[in-house]
């Protein structure tokens, strides 16, 4: 097979009727996928026809695929594509847009906006500017790179230039999520280099009298020369909101960065706006937050606000002269990881365009409130236990103990979630919750309908 013999209509025609059999089969197949690899096979000497690929994606692809787009995967913290964003990224391959520098296009001037348009979704001053990432960890990434910026530049070395094999710099945090503690790694820092700070009883938020301390015991030691703080808004597990007002008035005594993973849990200010658990972001020096997660864009596509886009331009940027350039606005080639970079803003301008700030907070709200009734239906039942009440979407239980030995609750929480997921009506994933295992459901998908949350809970009764 060539790379012409296709015509638009062929590919319309399959891709419509792959998209339609896909979507229209999300509530009747199994949420996991009970096959997991595909069949080896060399490389092929000279391809194939279309309709040979087509149909060996039909017959051996699409059927071993996750229902994670359907309204009873709950595991991870996983959005659905919602229709708009869909069609959005259907022509963002139409397009093929490079959005490395302006001069040749709109496309960066759509990302710009839609960056301006989530500040004013959160509530978040003019002042943080970033880049649209391919999630929360690559914006992590940026986050320690920025702030290891932020602490050279204190100690009189520009990192992105020099290294930091002379850099002091002490990094504390209560419960980092793993991408966090990822890209502190990548970073240079290393994964073990933070400090752990004290959480408060039953929760994963910090204890910012623990954070003091430290911080007061290193100030008369006079060592570090730098600070980087790391918070959380919220927790990955219990979904704890640390105390960011406290925080960051902490952070400003000591001339500390302040980094604030908000990956979903900044999603809880459409509710309850600026006052709210995320009272504080506002001053944050660099937030992290997730769009494939609650605003139901596809993946891959997360963001990356800071305060300081000097700092973030100065870690980032290395020109090549050979590109157009629009010498009113940084480059995102200057912001960000990748040179060349996919228009993946255009799925979440489309969704801010269409929904608007009331849309997204009903879809929001609507999640919230269907976490609760688990969570609640949990706290009745006499198979299970529910470990903490829920605070968000977000809902953690086990099995109780000391049943008969025929019930999914006589096992292990990773056994009775395993059991769980192989029924194929529900999908979750593990957690830990005051050192023991429990599993974990986060309802996040715009799909999820009454029925979805009936059919899971009498998977759950079996």
């Amino acid at each position: 097979m060539t790379f012409t013999q296709q015509t638009n209509q062929q590919l319309f025609d399959a891709f419509k009727r792959q998209f339609d059999e896909f979507h229209n089969g999300l509530p009747s197949r199994n949420v996991a996928s009970k096959t997991l690899e595909i069949a080896t096979e060399p490389l092929p000497e000279n391809g194939s026809e279309f309709s040979e690929l087509v149909n060996y994606i039909d017959s051996a692809i699409q059927p071993n695929l996750s229902a994670s787009n359907g309204g009873r995967y709950w595991g991870f913290v996983t959005g659905g594509a919602n229709p708009v964003a869909t069609y959005a990224d259907w022509l963002v391959t139409t397009y093929n847009q490079n959005v490395a520098k302006g001069g040749d296009s709109i496309a960066s001037s759509i990302e710009r906006q839609a960056l301006s348009w989530l500040c004013q979704l959160f509530e978040l001053p003019d002042s943080f500017k970033g880049i649209v990432t391919t999630g929360a960890t690559s914006a992590n990434l940026l986050g320690a790179f920025t702030a290891r910026q932020f602490t050279g530049m204190q100690q009189g070395i520009n990192v992105a230039l020099e290294g930091m094999s002379q850099l002091d710099v002490a990094i504390f945090s209560a419960t980092p999520h793993a991408s966090m503690v990822k890209s502190l790694g990548m970073a240079g820092f290393g994964q073990n280099s933070w400090h752990k700070v004290d959480c408060l009883a039953e929760s994963e938020a910090m204890d910012v009298n623990s954070l003091e301390q430290q911080l007061v015991i290193m100030k008369a030691e006079n060592s570090p020369k730098s600070i980087i703080v790391i918070a959380s808004a919220a927790t990955v597990t219990g979904t704890d909101y640390d105390d960011l007002i406290a925080i960051s008035n902490l952070c400003k005594r000591y001339n500390a960065w302040l980094h604030v993973d908000a990956a979903f849990g900044i999603f809880e200010r459409l509710m309850h706006g600026a006052e709210g658990k995320t009272k504080g972001l506002e001053f944050a020096d660099s937030i992290t937050l997730d769009c494939h997660k609650w605003l139901n864009v596809p993946y891959d596509c997360g963001v990356f606000l800071t305060q300081h886009q000097g700092l973030l331009q100065a870690s980032c940027e290395v020109d090549a002269p050979y590109m157009m350039s629009d010498a009113n606005e940084v480059a995102f080639m200057s912001l960000g990881i990748e040179n060349s970079r996919r228009f993946r803003a255009f799925p979440v301008w489309a969704t801010l365009k269409a929904y608007g700030k009331e849309g997204i907070k009903a879809q929001v709200s609507r999640n919230v409130a269907q976490a609760k009734q688990l969570a609640q239906w949990l706290e009745a039942s006499d198979l299970y236990e529910l470990v903490k009440p829920c605070e968000l979407n977000v809902v953690l239980f086990k099995p109780k103990a000391n049943l008969a030995e025929e019930s999914l609750t006589a096992m292990s929480a990773n056994e009775c979630m395993l059991k769980l997921n192989q029924t194929g009506e529900i999908f979750f994933t593990p957690g830990v919750w005051n050192g023991e295992p429990i599993i974990r459901a986060a309802i996040s998908n715009w799909v999820t309908t009454e029925e979805d949350m009936q059919t899971a809970i009498r998977a759950l009764g079996h």
